[in-house]
């Protein structure tokens, strides 16, 4: 499977984005996909992740509120991105969640695409 990142931009703070991650190849549609964020000189930070329903979503609190996961039924993941803040401003990463356990334990991840970068600018 690859994923593929895209909808990153720089913005103003304030303003929105909608990223899209997309799937090829063997979708593994019946596991829970998730968002991560790098910043410069930070360490990859959980963002939100969902269910193969997409019933089931899970944030972090820095994005709680602001940001809202979603997917539809052809494999394609989004992360809607009100507000932003300077803060935010990271390369962000889709994955898939093979094992169980911790939500933003990023080893439990795999497959992650390329990124797409979100620039928020004060």
């Amino acid at each position: 499977v690859q994923l593929q990142a895209s909808g990153g931009g720089l913005v103003q703070a304030g303003d929105s984005l909608r990223l899209s991650c997309a799937a090829s190849g063997r979708a593994y549609s019946s596991f829970v996909k998730g968002w991560f964020r790098q910043a410069p000189g930070k360490e990859r930070e959980f963002v939100a992740n969902i269910n193969w329903r997409g019933d089931n979503t899970v944030y972090a609190d820095s994005v709680k509120g602001r940001f809202t996961i979603s997917k539809d039924n052809k494999n394609t993941m989004y992360l809607q991105m009100n507000g932003l803040k300077p803060e935010d401003t990271a390369v962000y990463y889709c994955a898939i969640k093979l094992a169980s356990g911790t939500n933003s334990d990023d080893s439990l991840y795999r497959f992650w695409g390329q990124g797409t970068q979100v620039t928020v600018s004060s």
